[in-house]
């Protein structure tokens, strides 16, 4: 049986002209996963029109569970959708691109989620046609409160940038960006995911070292960071402007901010989300 052929009678052939979306994951990883979840609790698309490769059924086993369609074949994931998303390694990318190819047509939509991989690199190993974008999830994704950015590629127009904003802002926040922010999100949110989980730890042991039981001073410091986080997205008040509300004058807060100014948090964040970026450019010229 040929590629194309694979579970023909289960699968209509899509076209531009379909009034439903049709889903393609060439790659099942926990990322890929936490954004299909996002689509199919927001009501984005039904599961029944979502289909995943991956070489194995070690991560597909979970998106049957979400009543979603599995595959081993790559080639059947371009043919069954309009909108395929690549949620490979970065290895292994290149390969993929070269054997699905052949299949990609004028009606397809090629969104990536491989991190250090160009939207020109990504033009050049598709057909010239191919409408090309390019998004940058974070982690919190799984849990639909995601950080994204995402650039089009040359025949990406607004429809498709519309089309993508709509289903992704299911999973969180969600901006276009020119390309070149790509690298300093990755060192912003990306990374500052791990700088967040940190700083959660030390709340956390502060409050142990004081007496307070670690699950408690743990549930607690994430909530901490939940509410403050919340505050300055609804608000949209500078992150300064509401630290000094907290403050009062001779109060445990100033005392307390005193001590990480001594420390040099804000440098050494700072410095983390240069650090970070610098490596991803790194990364993408390997």
């Amino acid at each position: 049986i040929s590629a194309e052929g694979v579970a023909l009678g289960a699968w209509p052939r899509v076209a531009m002209e379909a009034p439903e979306l049709w889903v393609g994951f060439v790659g099942a990883g926990r990322m890929a996963g936490g954004l299909v979840r996002g689509l199919l609790q927001a009501g984005k698309v039904p599961a029944s029109n979502v289909l995943a490769s991956a070489p194995s059924d070690k991560n597909l086993d979970a998106w049957r569970e979400m009543g979603c369609r599995t595959t081993h074949c790559n080639l059947e994931v371009v043919h069954r959708s309009t909108l395929v998303f690549l949620a490979t390694k970065p290895h292994i990318l290149p390969g993929v691109l070269e054997e699905i190819r052949p299949a990609v047509g004028s009606h397809h939509i090629v969104v990536s989620l491989v991190a250090g991989v160009t939207i020109q690199t990504l033009q050049r190993l598709l057909p010239p046609w191919t409408k090309v974008l390019r998004i940058m999830p974070n982690l919190p994704c799984v849990v639909q409160a995601g950080a994204m950015v995402f650039s089009r590629g040359t025949n990406a127009g607004d429809e498709e940038a519309a089309l993508l904003k709509s289903l992704l802002s299911s999973c969180g926040l969600c901006e276009e960006v020119p390309e070149s922010y790509i690298d300093i999100h990755t060192g912003l949110s990306g990374s500052g995911v791990a700088y967040v989980y940190l700083f959660a730890e030390a709340l956390a042991e502060g409050a142990v070292k004081m007496g307070m039981p670690g699950a408690l001073a743990s549930r607690i410091a994430a909530q901490t960071l939940l509410g403050a986080a919340k505050m300055l997205l609804e608000t949209g008040e500078h992150p300064a402007k509401l630290r000094g509300d907290v403050c009062t004058p001779g109060g445990t807060t100033i005392y307390a901010l005193h001590q990480l100014e001594k420390g040099a948090l804000r440098a050494t964040v700072m410095d983390a989300v240069e650090a970070a970026t610098n490596r991803a450019c790194d990364l993408a010229k390997d």
